[in-house]
Order: structure tokens, then sequence, then C-alpha cells
């Protein structure tokens, strides 16, 4: 199946609003030329024989296999740096201050370099996740049971972490649990 880019595509599950797919679909092999160029050639070569399942793995992996090389305390936080380069100390502890963890939550600052991030789970590990990316664009990303729920996205890296504060209670509180199970029970 050759993808033309003016064709319009139905929207089918997984797609979004214009039918745009988050994952291409493994069923479906596109055969694609290869742009012509420089750029068009590297990007052609990286994307070549992509294996999406593959990439889905390895995507949802990392965050267990952080917070279990971190092991967090419960109700503190944990660094992990994934560079070289780190991000300033002192930026760091500012921004874990103002992320004060509740007993029921442990987290890891997950320091990339130029970005941070910013997991928090709570107890049993990792059955629910929250991600905070601080970077130019600020994201919140949420995982139950494996399931992404939600993503939110924020204009600044100050108001994604005082939403962030809110996000752990909304998502990890004893209370909040509960009632999200209970809705689930009833679904």
């Amino acid at each position: 199946m050759v993808l033309d880019p003016n064709q319009e595509e139905p929207a089918k599950e997984g797609a979004d609003e214009a039918g745009t797919k988050w994952w291409v679909d493994v069923t479906e092999r596109v055969q694609a030329k290869r742009p012509a160029g420089p750029a068009g050639m590297s990007f052609f070569t990286v994307a070549h024989d992509f294996e999406q399942e593959k990439a889905k793995e390895r995507l949802t992996d990392i965050n267990p296999k952080i917070l279990a090389a971190a092991n967090p305390p419960q109700g503190g936080w944990a660094y992990i740096s994934l560079a070289e380069t780190t991000y300033p100390e002192k930026e760091r502890e500012r921004l874990m201050g103002l992320v004060a963890l509740p007993s029921y939550a442990r987290g890891v600052f997950v320091d990339c370099g130029r970005s941070v991030r910013m997991l928090v789970t709570g107890t049993p590990q990792g059955e629910r996740l929250l991600d905070l990316t601080l970077s130019d664009a600020p994201s919140f990303d949420c995982w139950i049971h494996n399931d992404w729920v939600r993503e939110q996205l924020f204009d600044d890296v100050e108001s994604a972490v005082l939403a962030f504060r809110g996000l752990v209670v909304q998502y990890l509180s004893p209370k909040s649990i509960a009632l999200y199970d209970s809705i689930q029970a009833r679904v």
C-alpha cells in the first residue's frame, strides 16, 4: 500500500480526529520511495524497517526500569542521570522541593542534561505512573495499569510543576485510587 499524503483516509481506531495514526499499523507495509537529498536519505535510513511493537515495548519499558534502578524511598525522591551534562543542582533541588511527595508516593528525578523528567509512582510501584517532562514544551503523561490515560501540555515549567503537585494527589492518593477502582468495577 502506498500512502498519498494528499488523500484523506477515514478515521480509524487509534487515530486522531484528522485520521492521523499515532502508531504505524504493523499489518500494513508501507512502500516508500527514498526521498532525495542527504536529510531525506538519513531519515529514510533510520525509519526503514521500523519495528513498531519493539518500539512500543521499549517506550513503555523504560519508566519501570528507571524506577527499579533508582529505588526511590517512600515519600521521597531519588536522582538518576542519563546524560554526561547535568541539569543545574540548585534548580533540581528547587523543583523537587516544589513537588514535596506525600507518604503514599515515591519519585525519581531523571536528569537528561538539558531537560528533566519527574517520574512519580505509588504502591505497588509502577502500577500508576506519572511522568512530568520539563523541557521547552513541558508535558504530563499518566499510565494506570500500563494504559496511557492522560496527556497534558503546559506553557512553561512553573505552571507544569504547580499543576503536577495536584496531579500527584489526583492520581495517587488512596482516596482517588479507591474512587477510580469503584468506578472501574461498575464499567
